[in-house]
Parts: structure tokens; C-alpha cells; sequence
């Protein structure tokens, strides 16, 4: 269900994207534009619902990693800076917890922290303010640190009729539906759903024009310091010019895909061959020589052999230069067990689909650095 919704929208965001590269005439850019909006709100409200369904079906599970989770909030916060600051609304962030690189399922943490920043900019009106405040608590668990995290706004709030209900799928309160303020009423449910995921609480406090606040509690496990890595910072001139020239082998069985799929590559000065399935994808790499092709983009679903037996077929092959050659998902199973199986198949990453090019391009860049 997900991979046949996502294939239709990564045509029109996709073509979206390339059509604005030829637009001069700012009528037929702003037309552009909006469909672009349009599209993305639309892909956030099938992402909703899917993630609602795969949660309440119980497929739901944690992939931690580490990371610094002080800068994943302030990402975050980055993202809505600049809606916040046509609002006029002061937006700060205070963390104080000592341990701040931790175990933490990167996608589900990121999807809490979007929905409380996103409802915050979007339902406080202008000149108002929001604070996001971290701070460590008392925790018993050894090798673990407990962090509360505050959300507050000064926004439009909640009536007390509709307080005990915020968590409730598909429920809105009706200020918000009165005001034109855009929301499908699943993004409570999924963050009250994600916290109990993580062991961790969430309580709210409301008050009709006077804001809402938002109190989040998890434990999350430290990390050792070997993993303390100061990584070298990539400036996006260094990724453009390492990507730049290099050849890469597409397997995509639909059409309107592979065109959206290589004019993004060949924007990026990336030379692209296209083979249709697994078979054809096998044996290309069978035949030419171990050094024509730098990396292989490999769908999932396609016809006579799908991309996980393509890519095991690949790591089989006798000659190491063939059977070593990286090879990257590009696909529309889009969710964390997806990532997870291209990895199980012997691959070395994983792009969703609709195609982010930005996240393409970190992805490609990670791999083939």
C-alpha cells in the first residue's frame, strides 16, 4: 500500500521539481510552486496515516543509533525558523543535560520533536513565542540518562472539552478548524504512540488564548565515548565535485521513474545507464568491466527479479571488484524495516522515495566516500 501510494507521488513532485528548473514566467513558477506545497502536504498526510496503521497493527519497532541529540532539536527548530520568523514569533531552545550523544531511534525521535514545533509555529499567532527547554531528572537505570523536554507556546490553546481528547486519532479542536488551520488530527496520536514505543510519557496543559505545553519524558541509553568521533566537516562544493563524473547503473522498471531518476543524477554531473530489472541488472554487471560502473541504484519492486536477489546475486559473483561494487536502494518502501532489508540484502544504503535530492545526495556522498 505504501510503495503503490509513494510511486504516483514521486512522479509529481518529481516532475514538479524538474519543471521549475525550465520556468522563467513567475505566473507559471508560482502555479509551480503551489503544486510543490500541495504535493508535500499531501505526503505528509499519507505519511501520517500509514505510520498510523503500521503503529496500531503493532510492525512498529526501534532502531536506535547514536547521535547528538541536543542538535537534533535545534535541526528541528531550524527547519520552521523561517515560517517562525515571517510570524514574528521568537523561538528559543535551552538544553542543560550533561549527556546529550545517545542511543536513539533517530526517525521516531525526529517525528516527535516535527509534530510538537510544527503545531507550536503553526497555531501561535503572530508576535507570540515559543520555548523549548531540555533538562536532565533523576534516573535510576544504570548507564541511561532520563530527559523531560518542554514545548510551550503562547498560541490560540485548547478548550478544556477538547484537552482530554488531543491524543484521540482523527479528532480537531474546532478553533483550529474554524481558523483555516490545515491538519489531518493525526499527529498527537502518533507522537502519544511513539512516546509509549520508547517506555517514555507525554502530558499536556492548555488554556484558550493564553498557549499550550507540551511535557515529553524518555530514558535513553548513553553512548561510550568511543563514539565521540569528531566527523570532518563536507562543504556541498566537495560533495558536488566527488559525485561529479561518475557512472552509475540505474535498475527501474517504470518509466516515469528512471526519467525523474536521471535527469536528478545528470543534474549532478553523473553519467547514468538504465537497465529495467534484476536480471538485466545482474548481467550487465556480469559482463562489463569491474571498474565502468561506480555505484548501482536498485529499485525493489520489479519484474522477473526484484532488487534484494539482484543485489545477493551481485554479492555472489566470483570476480571482489564486481561483487564488491556499492549498491544504494531507491525506493518507495519507504519505512525503517525497508532500510533494514536493503542493508539484510547486502546493500549500502537506502533512498525513499519521493526523491528528497538533498538526502540523495548525502546518501550518495556517505557511500561513496
Amino acid at each position: 500500500m505504501s510503495h503503490d501510494i509513494r510511486t504516483p507521488m514521486n512522479a509529481i513532485l518529481g516532475y514538479s521539481q524538474l519543471m521549475k528548473k525550465e520556468l522563467t514566467d513567475p505566473k507559471l513558477l508560482d502555479y509551480q510552486s503551489k503544486i510543490e506545497q500541495s504535493g508535500n502536504l499531501l505526503l505528509s498526510i499519507i505519511n501520517n496515516v500509514l505510520d498510523m496503521a503500521r503503529i496500531e497493527s503493532g510492525k512498529t519497532e526501534l532502531d536506535e543509533e547514536f547521535l547528538d541529540a541536543e542538535e537534533v532539536i535545534s535541526e528541528i527548530m531550524s527547519v520552521f525558523g523561517e515560517e517562525a520568523r515571517k510570524k514574528g514569533i521568537t523561538m528559543t531552545y535551552d538544553w542543560s543535560p550533561e549527556k546529550h550523544h545517545l542511543f536513539v531511534d533517530q526517525t521516531k525521535i525526529k517525528e516527535i520533536f516535527l509534530n510538537l514545533i510544527s503545531n507550536a509555529v503553526k497555531y501561535t499567532p503572530e508576535g507570540g513565542s515559543i520555548n523549548i527547554s531540555s533538562k536532565a531528572l533523576p534516573c535510576t537505570r544504570p548507564g541511561y540518562v532520563k530527559i523531560m523536554t518542554v514545548v510551550q507556546d503562547t498560541g490560540i490553546g485548547m478548550s478544556p472539552e477538547y484537552l482530554p481528547h488531543v491524543f484521540d486519532s482523527f479528532t480537531r479542536e474546532r478553533n483550529a478548524t474554524t481558523s483555516k488551520i490545515g491538519g489531518t488530527g493525526l499527529g498527537m496520536p502518533i507522537v502519544k504512540k511513539l512516546v509509549e514505543l520508547m517506555g517514555g510519557t507525554i502530558e499536556v496543559e492548555s488554556e484558550l488564548g493564553k498557549g499550550t505545553k507540551f511535557t515529553l519524558i524518555l530514558e535513553h541509553r548513553i553512548a561510550d565515548e568511543s563514539y565521540f568521533v569528531q566527523k570532518k566537516v563536507v562543504t556541498e562544493h566537495e560533495k558536488k565535485d566527488i559525485l561529479k563524473g561518475k557512472k552509475f547503473l540505474l535498475a527501474e522498471d517504470n518509466d516515469l521513474n528512471a526519467e525523474i531518476a536521471m535527469a536528478i543524477l545528470e543534474d549532478m554531473g553523473i553519467i547514468v545507464d538504465r537497465v529495467e530489472d534484476g536480471i538485466e541488472c545482474v548481467a550487465r554487471i556480469e559482463k562489463e568491466s569491474p571498474q565502468n560502473y561506480d555505484l548501482i541504484l536498485m529499485d525493489i519492486h520489479m519484474p522477473n527479479m526484484d532488487g534484494y536477489k539482484a543485489a545477493q546475486s551481485i554479492r555472489r559473483l566470483e570476480d571482489p571488484k564486481k561483487s564488491s561494487i556499492p549498491i544504494i536502494a531507491m525506493t518507495a518502501n519507504a519505512f525503517e524495516e525497508d532500510r533494514r532489508n536493503a542493508l539484510d540484502a547486502g546493500m549500502n544504503g537506502h533512498i525513499a522515495k519521493p526523491i528528497d535530492v538533498s538526502k540523495m545526495e548525502d546518501v550518495l556522498f556517505s557511500v561513496l566516500n
